[in-house]
């Protein structure tokens, strides 16, 4: 069974960093060769959207409003992804996500992180989330 639990959020000032964590189990890498995760939020007033991907070759994709701030990596020893946040604002505020998808093309980095397709189609499995306030 496939899990994904984040971790890190909290509650920073305007400026400020934030280092998220997804610990992943459950699953089988041997099996995932083309596997991609990624990095999304979701506000009241904002719809689910993709912030950063990664896929499993290391190509990484950001959001318009992550790049330059934001960083996805992964550390596949210890089957996890991060995200490091530096310089937020209060429009950062939101719960945030990890995602995993078993088998991802080309496109899907770029699809994720541009909302060209509805996340919760592309990726299987979800995170429950961890929560962001960015105050000014």
């Amino acid at each position: 069974q496939v899990q994904l639990m984040e971790s890190g959020g909290g509650s920073v000032q305007s400026g400020g960093s934030l280092r998220l964590s997804c610990a992943v189990s459950g699953v089988t890498w041997s099996t995932w060769s083309t596997y991609c995760m990624a990095w999304f939020r979701q506000s009241p007033t904002h719809a689910r959207e993709g912030v950063a991907a990664i896929n499993s070759i290391g190509r990484t994709e950001y959001a318009d409003s992550a790049k330059g701030r934001f960083t996805i990596s992964e550390d596949k020893g210890e089957h996890a992804l991060y995200l490091q946040m530096n310089n937020l604002k209060p429009e950062d505020t939101a719960m945030y996500y990890c995602a995993i998808e078993a088998h991802c093309t080309e496109e899907y980095l770029i699809a994720a992180t541009t909302n060209a397709q509805r996340p919760e189609v592309m990726f299987s499995f979800w995170g429950r989330g961890t929560q962001v306030t960015v105050s000014s």
